[in-house]
């Protein structure tokens, strides 16, 4: 993930938003459009100039850019948002909504839409014909949302979180634990592996319980190596994020894992979203193996970041 310009108070906000078919652009676009963006949907790459030529827009501009557009191309899309982050009165923001091809393929399994890209043949063709052509620009993403595991709702409030009036001009930082089964959340920037730690699936009448919990962490606690493990990983935060904001990072995403995502990495996640909150950081955390253990047992949905704001 790169990093946009630094907006100032004075710059009009323009946020490209973009992602593969399914992945929530509609959404997105809607919830910029409730913060008083100004909201153009589907619009032509080669309309561009057109529409930002002249004195800077008196309003926040949310463009959603569409692959299936018959002017589109990668390229393209990230010469213009280059061009854009060299304007002055302008800035910009290429918001990439990320998805797996596999959740995208349930999804339009449920609609029981055809995809744009592949009209007449399986929908994961045109997934993965889509996931393909837009590598540059998810690369040259300045914002990026896994919107695998949110629903609407969740990612209205992401949106909210990142784009709102009072969130201008600080790095927003997501936390998330996350279980090695299952893999990296692809849009972490930063991973640390929490499995050397003692690891309280082993006792009996702690499995059940999370790393929220309080016998949780003492428990991890206990491991000689976590002290210096927590203490370093938290210098490391209040070395890093500070360079990251000058820098003009506008996002970035902090992971911990574990084997099961239940325990240590929760915990880690607990810990280190706490202490930026304290040093006024908006942070927002997610636990995501948590929250897919609580939606197969209730049979409710994954609740989604959780947000904490200071």
């Amino acid at each position: 993930m790169t990093s946009a310009n630094r907006p100032d108070t004075a710059a009009t906000r323009v946020v490209f938003v973009t992602g593969p078919s399914g992945a929530g652009r509609s959404t997105a676009i809607n919830a910029l459009e409730d913060l008083g963006f100004e909201a153009i949907d589907n619009i032509p790459l080669g309309l561009l100039p057109r529409l930002l030529e002249g004195p800077p827009p008196d309003r926040p501009l949310a463009l959603g850019i569409d692959a299936r557009n018959r002017d589109y191309s990668a390229a393209g899309l990230v010469a213009a948002f280059d061009r854009l982050t060299a304007t002055p009165g302008l800035s910009p923001d290429l918001l990439y909504l990320d998805c797996a091809a596999d959740v995208l393929q349930r999804r339009y399994s449920e609609t029981r839409r055809r995809h744009p890209l592949a009209p007449e043949a399986d929908p994961a063709q045109g997934i993965a014909r889509e996931l393909a052509l837009l590598v540059p620009v998810r690369e040259a993403a300045s914002v990026l949302v896994d919107t695998s595991g949110l629903t609407p709702h969740d990612l209205r409030a992401e949106i909210t979180r990142l784009f709102a009036p009072d969130g201008a001009g600080r790095l927003a930082i997501t936390l998330t634990s996350f279980s090695y089964k299952r893999g990296l959340p692809t849009s972490a920037d930063l991973v640390f592996d929490c499995r050397f730690l003692r690891n309280p699936h082993w006792d009996a009448a702690l499995r059940p319980e999370d790393g929220r919990s309080p016998e949780v962490q003492a428990y991890i606690a206990t491991d000689p190596r976590f002290t210096a493990f927590r203490d370093q990983v938290i210098a490391m935060a209040d070395l890093l994020l500070p360079a990251f904001e000058a820098e003009g990072k506008s996002h970035l995403t902090i992971a911990f894992g574990c084997t099961g995502g239940q325990h240590r990495s929760v915990a880690m996640t607990e810990i280190l979203s706490a202490h930026l909150a304290e040093k006024g950081w908006p942070v927002s955390k997610r636990h995501r193996e948590v929250e897919q253990r609580r939606a197969a047992g209730t049979g409710a949905k994954p609740e989604g970041p959780e947000a904490t704001r200071t």
